[in-house]
């Protein structure tokens, strides 16, 4: 069941909300959190139910060894911290299993010369974002940093069926106590207005902005066989736009459905194509997976306590480690390695004490990014370099209409840009798209300072409007695949 769809919108939200609070209202506690955990693992089930006994086994699994990691009695045949190693070791071969076999058996095949058979396994949804939750649960109920929770609780941290397909990856210690709250029991008005207000930029970003964009990505990557320089580039950054709109937006549509339970989920974007370096990016883009990256990987390695090579190694695994944790394929790796190895200049370069115009910054950083995603989101390296060839070796051809210029050397066709079936349209929306990045405030800052009046109420009648005008077309969200 999408976000952006008819069936979450005119029947399991709304559905959902005034069951779990007419149980609230009956003083039947148990009942409405039973009742949230069923519909969010209905949510789950909707697309394959035999998707379910996997995170109901998984869940079941790391409550009872967090339990045991966090319990005081000491073992005399096992280790706490063997019990984590374990646990640990459960959880990523489950994910390595449904993720990674065919390719490690493809990766076999060619340096063996080989013919084992692929798998052809499904991919389990969200497999990827709840075994980074319950590793993170494993690993602080061993550091004591757990409470003794009911299954029942526990059970809906891991759910909770807005943020469960993609995130924003959470903590136990941001929703536990959410959950056990006695203030959250009632309907906050206030919360379901502001709800409603982040839920409906999301769902705008989605389906009217995100969408669009994601027919030229999808016309350059992996229809078009040769682009010219003007179409490379607006394949490239259809995307980049498309990534951005798509995954905050399906973020927006999460936090702005769980306030209509009181519940607050982090923030997981900040204006990120804002940055001025490739530090800044991160801090802004996918927060809470940046947050796991650093706390789970790059401190536990040892982070920058363990001199400068050894620090800047570490900074280097834990972006490879997050670009396959994205996908099971070279081009996911390559584009950690990019990213480990800009973030690895950038430290260098602040070592050295230098600094560089804050324009200049920005122009290098987003165009980086830029380029970065051009391997992130091709199926093939082939692909990759086809749109790459195209940005940087590509013909220039223009529009008939600017014929007048006198250029010799410049090319001039009405099908300047029909290679990945556009029209002008689509130059002006790139541009439009950049400004509204760079100077508008993004749906977070926007909603701490929203004023509930009768201009936010048309605003936000509008833009849901315009919305639903929009949910005929319906498209996955991208981190769906991931």
């Amino acid at each position: 069941m999408l976000f952006n769809s008819y069936e979450y919108i005119f029947f399991f939200l709304p559905i959902t909300f005034f069951i779990y609070f007419f149980l609230l209202q009956k003083r039947l506690l148990v009942g409405a959190k039973g009742f949230l955990v069923f519909a969010s693992l209905f949510f789950y089930s909707w697309w394959d139910i035999s998707y379910l006994p996997i995170i109901l086994t998984s869940m079941l699994f790391n409550y009872t060894l967090g339990n045991s990691l966090n319990s005081e009695f000491k073992r005399e045949k096992i280790s706490q911290k063997t019990l984590l190693i374990i646990g640990i070791g459960a959880n990523l071969s489950l994910l390595a299993y449904f993720k990674y076999m065919d390719f490690f058996i493809d990766n076999l095949n060619t340096i063996t010369q080989s013919n084992y058979d692929l798998l052809h396994l499904a991919l389990p949804l969200a497999i990827s974002f709840f075994t980074f939750q319950q590793i993170a649960y494993l690993v602080d109920s061993y550091k004591k940093e757990t409470h003794e929770y009911d299954f029942l609780n526990y059970a809906l941290f891991v759910t909770f069926f807005p943020q469960l397909i993609a995130g924003p990856i959470v903590h136990h210690k941001e929703m536990m106590p959410q959950f056990n709250s006695r203030w959250n029991l009632v309907k906050k008005y206030k919360n379901i207005a502001l709800g409603l207000f982040i839920f409906t930029i999301g769902l705008f970003k989605k389906v009217v902005i995100a969408d669009y964009f994601a027919v030229y990505a999808t016309n350059g990557f992996d229809k078009a066989e040769v682009l010219n320089l003007i179409e490379a580039w607006a394949t490239s950054l259809s995307y980049t736009f498309q990534l951005y709109f798509d995954f905050s937006g399906y973020t927006d549509m999460a936090i702005g459905a769980a306030l209509l339970f009181n519940i607050k989920l982090p923030a997981n974007f900040n204006s990120p194509y804002k940055a001025k370096d490739i530090q800044d990016f991160w801090r802004r883009w996918h927060i809470t997976l940046s947050r796991f990256l650093r706390d789970y990987i790059y401190i536990p390695l040892g982070g920058n306590r363990v001199g400068e090579f050894r620090a800047l190694s570490n900074l280097m695994i834990t972006f490879l480690i997050g670009g396959l944790w994205h996908g099971a394929g070279w081009t996911f790796i390559f584009w950690g390695f990019l990213h480990g190895g800009a973030s690895i200049i950038h430290k260098i370069w602040k070592n050295f004490g230098f600094t560089m115009n804050s324009i200049l910054a920005w122009i290098i950083t987003f165009n980086f990014i830029n380029i970065s995603w051009v391997f992130f989101r091709a199926n093939e390296f082939e692909d990759a370099l086809k749109v790459l060839q195209g940005m940087f070796f590509g013909t220039l051809i223009l529009p008939s209409k600017l014929q007048t210029l006198p250029l010799d050397s410049l090319h001039f066709s009405d099908i300047w840009i029909s290679g990945i079936y556009a029209n002008n349209f689509l130059i002006l929306y790139l541009f439009l798209a950049l400004l509204l990045l760079l100077l508008a405030q993004n749906s977070m800052q926007l909603a701490n300072k929203l004023q509930f009046n009768t201009p936010t109420v048309l605003f936000t009648t509008i833009v849901l409007i315009t919305s639903f005008l929009h949910l005929s077309g319906v498209h996955d969200f991208l981190y769906f695949n991931f």
